[in-house]
């Protein structure tokens, strides 16, 4: 795999809880030297350690606090304060609003608060925040998941991947997503909710968010328990034309254009 250009590695896609062989949702993004941990969901912080050291990040991101998708920041922080590790700096994490307190509440252990700001660089997201981190754009919108959450949009050499987090459907998600080359979107709803709000994608939503986008390629991800991966992909495959893969474990996809559906 060449180093440059923009590339997307699955470290676990599970949901609500790691599988023998998958963990919850984690993803290394990298172009060139810079590499991003996106979302620590349980049990990713091993399999990331087979790419990049975590004091070798150049920053994490998480989407929103739910624990499959940020409990390993937990020993992250040990790691990174604690053991073999000699990290130059605090590492950058951007995150939901309360996120530093939310480590905090879980981590500290007397009258002192933990020192989670040693370990990470905190930045709170918001709609529309943007970051350049090394040869990396990131552009967050707040998504529709009942709580603080974000997709993000992340740009290198001319490349572009979406990766919407956990969430219903949105406008803002379509608007984000609109012409990049992979949309990296989760499929957790087996069927539509007959009342209620929705806080997830079905696979056919993901399909028809992806066909909105005009997105070159579409991964389903966060595939709920109920359905098998070849089911999620064959169902969004009947609303989206071009190309939709599965985020199993360990696959590597290099971002690059392809042809958009019409």
């Amino acid at each position: 795999m060449s180093a440059e250009g923009l590339h997307l590695t699955v470290l676990g896609s599970a949901t609500p809880y790691p599988s023998v062989d998958n963990p919850c949702s984690g993803y290394l993004v990298s172009s060139g030297k810079t590499r991003i941990w996106v979302d620590a969901g349980s049990g990713t912080l091993g399999p990331l350690q087979r790419q990049v050291r975590l004091d070798e990040l150049a920053a994490i991101w998480i989407s929103h606090l739910h624990a499959d998708h940020s409990a390993d920041l937990l020993t992250a922080y040990y790691g990174l304060l604690y053991a073999d590790l000699e990290p130059a700096a605090p590492i950058p994490l951007y995150g939901p609003p309360g996120i530093a307190d939310r480590l905090a509440g879980f981590l500290t252990n007397s009258a002192t608060r933990s020192p989670i700001e040693s370990a990470f660089a905190v930045t709170e997201l918001h709609d529309g925040h943007q970051a350049v981190v090394g040869s990396l754009r990131l552009t967050s919108r707040a998504v529709s998941h009942g709580m603080p959450a974000f997709a993000v949009r992340i740009e290198a050499a001319g490349r572009s991947l979406v990766y919407s987090g956990d969430t219903a459907p949105c406008p803002s998600l379509t608007a984000l997503a609109q012409g990049c080359d992979v949309l990296l979107c989760e499929a957790d709803s087996t069927a539509a909710l007959a009342d209620g709000e929705p806080v997830h994608h079905t696979p056919e939503e993901s399909g028809e968010t992806a066909r909105a986008a005009r997105a070159g390629r579409l991964i389903v991800t966060h595939v709920g328990r109920s359905l098998t991966p070849q089911q999620a992909v064959a169902r969004a495959s009947a609303r989206f034309g071009g190309v939709v893969d599965y985020a199993a474990p360990g696959a590597t996809f290099a971002i690059g254009p392809v042809t958009i559906p019409a």
